[in-house]
């Protein structure tokens, strides 16, 4: 009888241990590839938007691209390690704006609908690069 009562406990244990864990965001959005394709439409954005693009004029594209691309692998779950500066030093001086923050979230969020990002996978990825506002809003 001890047998029978203990075998839907191992059956129970049997399938806790094989169920993986939910795939990472950095998953979801399509991995390194996928990312770095959103940079590359989020820089083009910003290029395009003239209330923005200011900010970035001195800036090494090249260099921007492989670190908001590692920045936000690494934020989402994915192998890679942000290699950038913290957001406070990198944006002292520049003296950014919450409008000019919302109009480069807003470059991003159009840089994900263009690659058809899925509405959750979107709005997590824009949350995180929101919690960031403090420490590049007025620097």
């Amino acid at each position: 009888m001890k047998m029978r009562a203990a075998l839907p406990v191992l059956m129970l244990l049997a399938l806790a241990a094989c169920q993986s864990t939910p795939p990472t965001l950095y998953d979801r959005l399509g991995g390194k590839a996928a990312i770095d394709q959103v940079v590359e439409d989020f820089v083009a954005n910003v290029a395009a938007d003239p209330s923005i693009f200011p900010k970035f004029a001195k800036t090494d594209i090249p260099k921007l691209k492989r670190l908001l691309s590692e920045q936000i692998c690494e934020a989402t779950g994915g192998p890679c390690k942000y290699t950038g500066r913290d957001m406070k030093t990198t944006h002292k001086g520049m003296n950014i704006t919450t409008a000019e923050f919302n109009a480069t979230g807003a470059a991003l969020a159009k840089a994900l609908d263009k690659n058809k990002v899925p509405a959750r996978e979107k709005n997590e990825l824009l949350t995180a690069i929101g919690s960031m506002q403090n420490d590049i809003v007025g620097q």
